[in-house]
């Protein structure tokens, strides 16, 4: 379903991924192991290939976000994006699983990291609708990051936010690594110009998103 021109959104397995229509391709985020099909008999609703996609946007390391990314890579040959600070952490060893019995240090060890992704920096910006721009924002994972575009005024936020009752609220507090550092990092998405927020299992905030975000940042 285009929830923004240009711009679809993806029921994968586990969460929402968000679907970059242009000349190219862009997936971002790939959901759990599995939905590769998901994404193939999409793309074919829409007329396109699977080898039209170029790039996989992980906006972190969880299951439910990358689990799908290999298959989908290895169909499509597209590049997988992912902040080093997650890719590092996917290599954890089990050792400092014990040492840290933490649901963030667990679920990292049970996911498999993808092969070789590409790097995410704060300030990237992707080809992608006039500049698509990478914005760090560790806190529910070290490595997460939130897409922003400048010229349609929205911000994809991946598992940074959620809602709850029609409101914009601070991310799941069992599966999120740091809070206050979460919460600074929302700090960061207050001061950008959106109009729209996508979340990653939420429908869409079209209204006074901007305003939802500086009262959570305050």
């Amino acid at each position: 379903m285009e929830v923004l021109p240009n711009v679809h959104v993806l029921r994968l397995r586990g969460a929402q991924a968000y679907l970059i229509v242009e000349d190219e391709l862009t997936l971002i985020d790939a959901g759990h192991r599995g939905s590769g099909r998901i994404v193939a008999s999409y793309l074919r609703r829409l007329g396109r290939r699977m080898d039209e996609l170029t790039r996989i946007v992980c906006t972190h390391g969880h299951p439910d976000h990358i689990g799908g990314a290999h298959e989908i890579a290895a169909a499509s040959g597209a590049q997988v994006f992912l902040h080093p600070a997650d890719n590092e952490r996917l290599r954890i060893k089990l050792r400092d699983v014990i040492s840290n019995p933490s649901p963030g240090p667990i679920v990292a060890f049970l996911t498999r990291p993808p092969t070789d992704p590409r790097p995410l920096a704060d300030g990237d910006v992707l080809p992608v609708l006039d500049g698509l721009r990478v914005v760090h924002t560790p806190g529910h994972t070290p490595g997460s990051v939130c897409l922003h575009s400048p010229s349609r005024r929205f911000v994809i936020v991946g598992d940074l936010l959620q809602r709850a009752r029609g409101h914009v609220t601070l991310p799941n507090y069992f599966f999120t690594d740091d809070m206050s550092l979460a919460r600074r990092s929302i700090g960061r998405l207050a001061e950008l110009d959106v109009d729209t927020i996508l979340f990653s299992h939420y429908p869409p905030c079209r209204e006074q998103a901007r305003d939802a975000l500086r009262q959570l940042a305050s």
